[in-house]
């Protein structure tokens, strides 16, 4: 999931932006309609950027996840493609259903690396749902890949 929109109006480091108001109604309600899409994961792993970190607990709080099912990763806040690849690869095997949320362009970039459809650009709070064959994380190819557009759900 990429974060919801960040406000650019306060003057912070970009680790410390916060979301805008429109951000917050957004990706509460895109997670209240995508509820079953985030119900029964094992965890929700997020960058510790204040807009990542904050998407990720607006949805927590929407669906129902338990806040214990948080983890926060400094290896999400980055903006490389290769990293998030390293950083999927590399999540524990005792983990199937799992959520990442983080930043453009590396999440786009990742979907499209990643999934057997195409995936231009993940707008602010919209998600990759991705479905692998492997039950190895180290081990994924690519998988099958449905996009949630925030302006399509929202209809």
């Amino acid at each position: 999931m990429r974060h919801a929109k960040s406000s650019w109006e306060y003057p912070v480091e970009d680790r410390n932006r916060p979301l805008t108001e429109k951000g917050m109604q957004r990706i509460v309600a895109v997670s209240a309609k995508c509820q079953e899409r985030f119900a029964n994961c094992d965890v929700v792993f997020s960058s510790p950027a204040n807009r990542a970190l904050h998407t990720a607990t607006l949805m927590m709080y929407t669906t129902g996840i338990p806040f214990e099912k948080l983890a926060v990763r400094s290896a999400l806040y980055t903006f490389e493609m290769s990293k998030i690849i390293d950083f999927v690869r590399a999540i524990e095997d005792d983990f199937d259903k799992v959520i990442c949320v983080g930043h453009n362009p590396a999440f786009t970039m990742a979907c499209q690396m990643l999934g057997n459809s195409s995936c231009e650009h993940l707008p602010t709070a919209a998600w990759g749902h991705l479905v692998f064959k492997e039950d190895d994380w180290q081990k994924i190819q690519s998988g099958t890949l449905e996009v949630g557009l925030p302006k399509t759900i929202l209809k």
